[in-house]
């Protein structure tokens, strides 16, 4: 107990020092899952809105297919991004593999179909709404995905906010295709697991401390994000 309470009194030392290391790889980590989640989100709204608006054959097999890689293995999508990206791979040439770049990849692998099916499912929802009336003013597809990004723009946020809690945590993904290189792919999650093993609990303790307040953090902001999109549905 005694080891645990001065392990402890270090990992506050640590954070509160803001220790170069501790800090480093927080960067890293906020970096990587931002730039992850900003991709995802990109694909993953444009996926969703064209899977709620537009008809085309196989759309029920391909929102099924994107609704069941919600749940994706993080390991198995850090496979596939490692065989894509060694170098016997199809993209080996670009040599990205043990690369921040790569494990962006990998999260934008893990994160899209949750944005994306979330999307789609809001999508849906507003258009059961309006679909006749915005049919009936003439817009074209394009124009209603559009419409309905905008006025999901709050259920969307939730989805972002989703999405980055799934990036932040992740770990089976980017040591794979990462590596946990030290100063250079070394993320909290990564290194958590690392220090751990090697007994340096003080370490990995303040880390855990760090992603525990962003997940915290992450949760706060959906709950706020859901009340203000009720009060703004009934204002």
């Amino acid at each position: 107990m005694t080891d645990f309470i001065d392990a402890f009194r270090t990992a506050l030392g640590l954070i509160v020092t803001l220790d170069p290391d501790l800090v480093e790889i927080l960067v890293l980590s906020i970096k990587v899952s931002l730039s992850a989640v900003v991709i995802a989100s990109l694909l993953g709204f444009a996926i969703g809105g064209a899977l709620a608006v537009y008809r085309f054959p196989g759309r029920g097999a391909v929102s099924a297919v994107l609704s069941a890689l919600m749940g994706l293995p993080p390991v198995v999508a850090g496979l596939v991004v490692y065989l894509l990206l060694s170098n016997v791979g199809p993209l080996g040439v670009l040599q990205l593999l043990y690369t921040p770049t790569a494990m962006i990849i990998a999260q934008v692998v893990l994160v899209t179909p949750i944005i994306g099916a979330l999307t789609r499912q809001a999508c849906q929802d507003l258009l059961e709404e309006y679909d006749e009336q915005l049919r009936s003013l003439g817009a074209s597809s394009s124009a209603i995905v559009a419409t309905l990004l905008w006025d999901g723009r709050y259920r969307l946020i939730t989805a972002v906010l989703a999405g980055f809690g799934r990036a932040i945590a992740e770990v089976g993904a980017v040591m794979i295709v990462g590596g946990n290189i030290d100063h250079v792919t070394r993320t909290m999650t990564t290194a958590i697991a690392l220090e751990t093993s090697k007994g340096n609990i003080a370490l990995a303790l303040a880390l855990g401390i760090v992603l525990l307040t962003i997940a915290l953090a992450v949760n706060a902001s959906l709950i706020w994000v859901q009340r203000l999109a009720n009060r703004l549905a009934y204002a």
